[in-house]
Parts: structure tokens; C-alpha cells; sequence
């Protein structure tokens, strides 16, 4: 069995069960870089029966074309208005830059974000947090930008979410010959949800709680797949 990343248990105990969170060290996902290609070179000899791998989110967009270098994006003045009112945490600078921000206009639409916005700047004077990404979504919510604990050259980067990640669960699921059931995740520091899955609604919510320490890391671990294995 593998190690798990540094300052990360191996195992966690979840609902009286006890689970290995074992770390998939890869090389550096390229744009450009198939997938599916991807996950068998890494994954295929390492999964069993009932297991379950999951895949970042993060992987998923980069080969889905949906990474931007930070110097290619022109954010709008309003991008740069909205920004400075985004908390930023230790932990990644979520939508607290123009670039990302306008990311966020890009993909879930002007009206969409300044309605979060407005709701989130009243809520927020009645000490009630999260209503800006409960509003905007998951697509909000999945943009990753340029942190300096990132690995290279996504330190420069705006990563949105996924494409279809149910569609590419299932089909990873199919290329692994149906060997272990597959999620692609949102995880870090701060929490996470699943994206996309071929497990139930109750079984995602478990895995949720299972990564809630996340245990690939938020740097430069170079393990951007795990699977979870019941011990």
C-alpha cells in the first residue's frame, strides 16, 4: 500500500468504517494530454475490486482545454470591482483576483454573479457566509486560480471546472473495466463536494467526509488521482 502525502493520514475512520486514502504520484498533466490515457498509465494497475478512484477536477479541465494562463485573460473593470470584495483565504485565491473574477463572468454569466454579489453583500451584514457561491454555483465554485504552492506552470494559471464530470466518471469507470467505481472531486483545504460519479447521492456524501482533510495536498504532492479502499 502506499504512503500518504506528508502531514496526511493514511487512513480514516468515517460511519464505524474504517478507509485508506492511498495517493496516486503522477507526472505534471499537460493541455494537450488525453485522459483517458492518463488515468489507465496510472491507475490501471494499482485499482481493485471495490475500490473507488477519484480524480481532481483539476486534471479533468486541463485536459478538457479549459486551463488559461493569467497573461492571456483581459479581466473587465467590472471583474476588477467585484474582486475586491472577495475574502481570500490561506488556502487559494478563489475569484479575489480580476482574472479569476472574470472567469467567473465568463462561464456563469454577468447577471448570474452580480445577483450572488448583491444577495452575499446584504447576507454578509447578518453574519451569514457561503450565499455567493450557493448562488453562482458549482462553476463558481470549481474555478482554481495561480497560487505560488502550485505546481508549474498552473502557478500562472485560471483553471475552470470540468466539463460533463459525470459523463467522465462513467467513462473512466468503463475504461477500467468496471473494476472500481469513479468520482471526479472539488477537494481542498477548506472542504469539498463531488462533481461527478457513478456512485448514489448517500455514497458521495461519505466521500465528502472521507476527503474532508484532503488528503492529496493543495501543492506540489504530484498526486492528482487516490483511491479509497475499505480497510
Amino acid at each position: 500500500m502506499s504512503e500518504a502525502n506528508a502531514g496526511k493520514a493514511l487512513t480514516v475512520q468515517v460511519e464505524g468504517s474504517s478507509f485508506a486514502r492511498i495517493p496516486i504520484r503522477t507526472r505534471v498533466v499537460m493541455p494537450g494530454d488525453d485522459l483517458d490515457a492518463f488515468v489507465r498509465e496510472y491507475a490501471a494497475e494499482v485499482v481493485r475490486s471495490g475500490d473507488l478512484l477519484f480524480v481532481t477536477e483539476k486534471i479533468v479541465a486541463i485536459t478538457q482545454g479549459r486551463s488559461y494562463l493569467v497573461e492571456d485573460i483581459q479581466p473587465r473593470k467590472l471583474a476588477f470591482f467585484l474582486s475586491k470584495y472577495v475574502t481570500r483565504t490561506p488556502y487559494g485565491i478563489g475569484l479575489g483576483m480580476p482574472e479569476t473574477m472574470e472567469m467567473a463572468l465568463r462561464e456563469c454569466g454577468t447577471i448570474r454573479i452580480l445577483f450572488a454579489a448583491a444577495v452575499s453583500a446584504v447576507t454578509k451584514l447578518f453574519g451569514r457566509k457561503g450565499d455567493f457561491y450557493r448562488i453562482a454555483g458549482d462553476r463558481a465554485r470549481a474555478i482554481d486560480g495561480p497560487t505560488s504552492g502550485t505546481i508549474p506552470p498552473y502557478n500562472k494559471a485560471v483553471v475552470l471546472g470540468p466539463e460533463r464530470p459525470r459523463e467522465v466518471a462513467q467513462r473512466l469507470k468503463a475504461l477500467l473495466n468496471g473494476v472500481p467505481e469513479v468520482a471526479v472531486v472539488d477537494i481542498n483545504d477548506l472542504g469539498g463536494n463531488v462533481l461527478g460519479s457513478t456512485v448514489d447521492k448517500a455514497e458521495e456524501k461519505r466521500l465528502v467526509a472521507i476527503l474532508k482533510d484532503n488528503p492529496l495536498g493543495q501543492g506540489h504532492q504530484s498526486t492528482p488521482m487516490g483511491i479509497i479502499r475499505a480497510v
